[in-house]
């Protein structure tokens, strides 16, 4: 299967050509990320399945990476990566009885942000407020209750505010909270046939450092 994170990283590049005679500063960020799902799906069905059956996705944390390019004292763009954490589901409704972790996989997601920052470089505190695209990938797809199981890719809109604070001029201390749509297909085959699909519907809370350069 061919990657589908190119065309991320084709805009990402030019807006970075784009940009470079009037960029102001560049930022890499670095930190911790708690990925909380708020999951939804069509529920469970297949052969041998019975009515009701259903399943709900975990939360995880990891570290992440963040790369933004400041265009304007005001507008900058980001590349936000990390090491991708893994996700567990338990079992819900007329099979919560099989338990906790029937399905897990790590979820690769880059995403691209466009940032407005409120107030000028130099403030103690700047607010800000960013909205883009989100790519995810389940890889590591693993379930003890079928050899083989597939998830489809997702594309869907990323939005966040957040707030950076200044402790010099180089250095400082960020907080955001993001909104992402990721929606996946999934269908496993083997003794149990079953497909679902899942809106995890992820609110992703992170903190960390930055640099300026």
């Amino acid at each position: 299967m061919k990657s589908r994170t190119l065309p991320i990283a084709a805009a990402l590049a030019a807006l970075l050509v784009t940009g470079s005679a009037c960029a102001q500063d560049n930022v890499f960020k670095f930190g911790l990320t708690e990925y909380t799902t708020h999951s939804r799906t069509n529920g469970v069905t297949g052969v041998g399945i019975p009515s009701g059956a259903d399943a709900k996705t975990g939360n995880a944390g990891t570290v992440l990476f963040i790369y933004e390019r400041m265009f304007t004292p005001n507008i900058g763009a980001e590349l936000v990566l990390g090491i991708p954490p893994k996700i567990s589901s338990r079992a819900t409704g007329t099979v919560a009885f099989l338990g906790d972790d029937i399905l897990s996989a790590k979820n690769v997601a880059p995403t691209l942000l466009f940032n407005y920052h409120f107030g000028a470089p130099g403030d103690t505190w700047r607010p800000y407020l960013g909205a883009g695209v989100n790519f995810t990938r389940f890889v590591d797809i693993q379930s003890r209750l079928a050899p083989e199981v597939n998830m489809s890719d997702s594309w869907g809109w990323a939005a966040q505010a957040g707030m950076d604070y200044a402790i010099d001029k180089t250095w400082s201390l960020f907080a955001s909270v993001a909104a992402l749509k990721v929606k996946s297909k999934l269908a496993s085959s083997g003794a149990t046939v079953l497909q679902t699909t899942i809106d995890f519907r992820p609110i992703v809370y992170s903190f960390g450092a930055a640099y300026k350069f």
